[in-house]
Formats: structure tokens, sequence, C-alpha cells
């Protein structure tokens, strides 16, 4: 504990009056409990009588009260915090151009506005395994024995380098070795670091539209210069790359962000091309490629690159649960060492207990049990979601079922973009979130959109999110159809 004594009196009352101080600055919270005598007083060098007489003063009047067995605590009825230091409203200009760039970004709070609704449809967020967290406990603990208290390596353990070699090529087809495996803390590090040692400011990335706007804005935050390349129901539209190649471009071929289409075999085998012709690199975001329903997997770039172009990014963040932050990267051979260099000078590395309590899970078959059980529970929400927009707005929207992921995109035809927002201000009120598809496109489309995520609600919940989205639109339209005041006058 840091107290200043004075130098005035006895060491008790310089000691008496340093708490004090303590206690009325809000340096010592109510509740707070204090040191034991003889720790307090090894560390001030003073007597243990000089404590026990500071003390005693102190409960006297009342600042501190002592619980039989416990020790001593702050009193709530002394204890009257400073007011908080009031923000200056002088602002600065951006000290960096990086500190200028990231102050004109959107709203980084997209994926709240809707949280305290009862039936929140966001999407990106992982469905939760009521099983998982006593799992993952004991994975955790187990880990906790085991694992060295010591920096790990930067690279990620051994261990878990050496399950992710063997889950991608059973699961997605990709032959590696784990010294072209980095372990990162999910697909927002990945594109980090994709940044700090591919680009420069002003280097060109090509990306999708629409896209992760996450994506657009950590590259734009670092300068680059960003280009955005159409998508149709065949994903990205590879005719109209540019002629004049760009350092990068970056895909989401298994199952397109947000609008939900994959890219189509032929046009992989094109963007393959192109980036060994105009000698440019991939990034391949596989966010939710373990996650198909209904028809098999199909091959990821990576899986298809024979020129070592494709930079592979996974994440274990959308298929257990969002706070376990850990994802992994498959490497080009010429660039490993520049993305474990950035790493180490990002990080140093990620956790190193829960990335051993991942590696148990994936050994001894945990993680194949809950993949399993994650594919056959979204399969039944994603049908439930279709049938109640079928059932309850019938063709007044239009969706493609993707048979993948975790959203599924709806379109509004028939409505402008005005309607659209009316109708999820409307089942705001009413406890329903819904999300526009807009903030993923650098222009709005031409027409509205909504992406509804299925995870963080039941099937019954979904029914009745469906049936509430119903309501909403026959609101909307009944709104269209009434004449405005203008009309009436003129009529």
């Amino acid at each position: 504990m840091f107290l200043e004594l004075d130098g005035h009196g006895p060491h008790y009352s310089q000691l008496t009056r340093a708490m004090k101080s303590a206690i009325l600055s809000g340096r010592l919270v109510a509740g707070a409990r204090l040191p034991p005598t003889r720790v307090l007083a090894e560390e001030l060098g003073v007597s243990r009588i000089t404590v026990l007489t500071a003390y005693e003063q102190l409960r006297a009047e009342g600042y501190i009260v002592g619980r039989m067995g416990s020790g001593s605590y702050v009193s709530s009825s002394h204890a009257d915090p400073m007011p908080p230091r009031q923000a200056t409203a002088r602002s600065i200009a951006p000290p960096t151009r990086y500190a200028m760039r990231a102050r004109q970004l959107a709203d980084w709070s997209i994926a709240s506005i809707h949280r305290d609704r009862r039936l929140d449809m966001q999407y990106g967020r992982p469905q939760v395994n009521p099983t998982l967290g006593s799992i993952w406990g004991r994975e955790l603990a187990w880990a906790a024995t085991r694992t060295k208290l010591e920096y790990a390596n930067n690279q990620g353990l051994p261990a878990l380098r050496e399950q992710i070699c063997d889950y991608v090529a059973r699961r997605r087809g990709i032959r590696t070795s784990p010294d072209r495996v980095l372990i990162v803390s999910g697909t927002q590090q990945a594109i980090t670091l994709t940044a700090r040692v591919l680009l420069d400011e002003g280097d060109e990335v090509a990306i999708e539209e629409p896209h992760y706007f996450s994506a657009w804005q950590q590259f734009g935050a670092h300068g680059a210069s960003l280009q955005s390349i159409p998508t149709d129901h065949e994903g990205l539209v590879c005719s109209a790359l540019p002629k004049q190649a760009p350092r990068l471009v970056m895909v989401t071929p298994s199952h397109q962000f947000p609008a939900g289409p994959a890219l189509s075999l032929p046009r992989r085998q094109e963007l393959l091309r192109y980036a060994r012709t105009k000698d440019c690199w991939i990034m391949e975001d596989d966010y939710d490629g373990e996650l198909r329903y209904d028809a098999p997997p199909l091959p990821p770039l990576r899986s298809l690159d024979s020129d070592d172009r494709v930079i592979y990014v996974g994440t274990f963040s959308k298929v257990t649960f969002g706070a376990l932050r850990l994802g992994y990267m498959v490497l080009p051979e010429a660039l490993c060492g520049d993305f474990v260099n950035a790493k180490y000078l990002c990080d140093r590395g990620s956790p190193a207990i829960e990335q051993a309590a991942l590696a148990h899970f994936m050994e001894d078959g945990g993680f194949e049990r809950h993949l399993r059980y994650m594919a056959r529970e979204l399969n039944a929400r994603r049908r439930e979601l279709i049938a109640g927009l079928q059932q309850y707005a019938g063709d007044r929207v239009q969706f493609t079922d993707a048979h993948a992921g975790m959203h599924v995109t709806v379109w509004l035809p028939n409505y402008d973009h005005g309607q659209a927002d009316a109708l999820i201000a409307d089942a705001h009120e009413r406890g329903l979130g819904l999300y526009s598809i807009a903030p993923h496109y650098r222009k709005p489309p031409a027409v509205p959109g909504l992406i509804l995520g299925y995870c963080g609600l039941s099937k019954a919940q979904l029914q009745e999110a469906m049936q509430l989205f119903g309501e909403c639109l026959d609101a909307v339209d009944a709104a269209a159809r009434k004449p405005s005041p203008m009309r009436r006058r003129q009529a």
C-alpha cells in the first residue's frame, strides 16, 4: 500500500493522517480490505505497535471497521471519493496519420445496437453449446497443470499447430506443416498482421463488395488504397479485378460475407491464375467453412493453390465461443518468417494455457464431437428461420439458401431504403433486432437487405421472431398504402 508519511509528529499520527487522506480522496474505497498490521509495518519500516495504534485511532473515529477473523476494512460512512476529473473539452489534432484515419472510421458498435432486445438476430455470434462451459473448464484445469509458466513460442504451441495441421487436412483438404502455421488471436489480428507485413501506405487492396466492414476499417486505418470488386451469385467477379494488380486480394470464398454465395470452382481457378500472373497475394478468410449443411464442403482456395500465393485464415471463435480469441493462419513459405516477426512485435504470442487446452480438446476428439453438435443444431435453426420467412414474409422478401454459415441474407426488393430503416426501427420497438446489410457496402446497394443471424435464438424464438418480422412488414405496407396529407388536400 502506498502511503506517504509527512514527517511531522509521532509515526502513528503520521500514519493515521496518511490513511485518512487515502480514504477521503477515494484511493481507499469503501469496503477495501486493509493490509494486516504486521505486513503494513514491514512495508513502511515502522513497528507493528505503530500500525496497531493507527488502526485503533481510525476505528475509533469510524474510518475503518474490524471483522472478527477477517481483518480491517474501510468504512462506508467516511469514504467520500473525490469527484472524477472533468473531461476536457479541448480537442487535439490526430497525433499520427494512423490516428487520423482511425477517427474517420464508421461506428464500431454496429453489432450491439439491439443487444437489449429480447429477440436479437445479431449475425456473427457463435452458437453456444450448453455443455461447452464445463468441458472447457476441465480442459483449462488440465492445461494449467501441464503448461510451463513462461513465455510460450510466439508462433504458437507446437502441440496446437500439429493438431491444426491434422484438422485442416481432414476437414478442409489443406496439406501443410506446423512450421507454416501461426496462432493468432482471431481473424482481426490476422488482418492486422497481413497489413503490417504486406502493405505500405498507399498500397492497393482488392476487397469484395459487399465486404466484412471490419476488414475494410483495418486496411483503411493502415493506409491502404481499397478497391471494391463486385460479387454475384458465383462470388467474386474475377473479370472485374484491376489490370494493374493490387498488392492483396481478400476474399471469403467458402461463404461470401455477408451476401452468402460460394465462389464457384471456375472462379477459384481464375483468381489463382490472376494471383500467379500478377504476382499478388490472396487472403482467404474461411470464417465458417466448417459450417456447411445439406451439401458437400467446397475446397478452400489454399487447397488448390500450387503457387503458394494464398494466406489462409481460420478461427476457433465462430465454432466454439467468442471469448476464446484464438485463430490460425496457414502461410506461404516465403512469408512465414515475416509473419512470425510481426506476431512477436505485436504481443509476443497468444496465451499458452488456452492453446494447450484447445490442443488437448482437439486431440481427444472433443472438438470433433462439438462440431457435429454445432452442425446439427445450426442446421435445425436455419431450417426454422427459412420456414418462418416463407410463412410470414412470403414473396415480399427474396433470399438464397446458402446451406452454410450462421446467417441468412434477406433482400427487400419491394421496399426502398427509407422503408427498410422504418422496418428496423419498428422491429426494435417490438423487441426484435434486425440488421441492415448497408454497412458492408461502400455505397448503399440498389435493393435494401437484412442480415439475419440465427445462432443466438432457439427454434421457438426464431419462429416468434419471424412472426414479428411479418407483422413489421405488414406495418410498412400499411404505411405505404396510407395517402399522405398532401394527397388528401389535393383530393
